[in-house]
């Protein structure tokens, strides 16, 4: 708010929100983004409008303009908070204890567990067309999932466990393995019971171990296709 004080100059107060007002506005926004989240489900990144969140989220379509300017934004925002958590689960998963094989075993299937949970959702997130600025965010990820891989790979082939290889190489290549394998389960049967054993006996294959040398039970947090 300014208020012209006299003609040689202007004074102007600077507004601040108040902690109360702050807090309001960080819960309406989360609010916004699950509304997206739950938009995203049901019509994927196509059906996903503001008007549409905004009738989700029970807010003016103006509400969700003044927190993000545009749907590349919000989906942004979903991608962060959405995929985020599934970073940290797989991360979580693949740095618990036990072999490397066995760590490799229990990120696999948390990844691809935890995606035949809400088919829809992660179809949107692993591979639907989005906006450029999405597509970034998607890519980022990507090689956050990457480097779970990388650091089990590595470990593995520097005791031994696992024969020489590039971890990098084998890590990308399992993330993108598990997603390209993803996408038809996912549109079509996303509760096909062989889905996660049989990327877990790829990944065993891929890293060059035995299929006995690691469990396939799926591990706590990490539901199998019928979860």
């Amino acid at each position: 708010m300014c208020k012209e004080v006299n003609t040689w100059f202007t004074f102007c107060m600077v507004y601040r929100r108040s902690p109360a007002m702050q807090a309001r506005l960080d819960a309406q926004a989360r609010l916004i983004v699950q509304a997206a989240t739950t938009v995203l489900s049901q019509q994927g990144f196509a059906g996903l409008s503001m008007a549409s969140v905004a009738a989700t989220a029970g807010v003016a379509t103006g509400t969700v303009y003044k927190h993000f300017e545009s749907k590349a934004e919000l989906v942004t925002a979903v991608f962060r908070a959405v995929v985020g958590r599934e970073v940290d689960a797989v991360a979580a998963a693949g740095s618990s204890s036990g072999s490397a094989t066995e760590r490799v075993v229990a990120a696999v299937q948390t990844f691809a567990g935890r995606a035949l949970r809400n088919p829809k959702l992660a179809y949107v997130l692993l591979v639907e067309p989005v906006d450029a600025v999405v597509d970034i965010e998607r890519l980022r990820f990507r090689r956050a999932f990457t480097d779970t891989f990388v650091a089990a790979v590595a470990e593995g082939v520097a005791t031994g466990e696992l024969p020489a290889q590039n971890p990098y190489t084998t890590g990308a290549a399992l993330v993108g393995a598990i997603g390209e394998v993803l996408v038809g389960p996912l549109a079509t049967n996303p509760h096909n019971a062989t889905v996660v054993p049989d990327l877990v006996a790829f990944a065993l294959r891929a890293l060059g171990a035995r299929i006995g040398e690691a469990t396939t039970t799926p591990i706590p947090g990490a539901p199998d296709a019928h979860s």
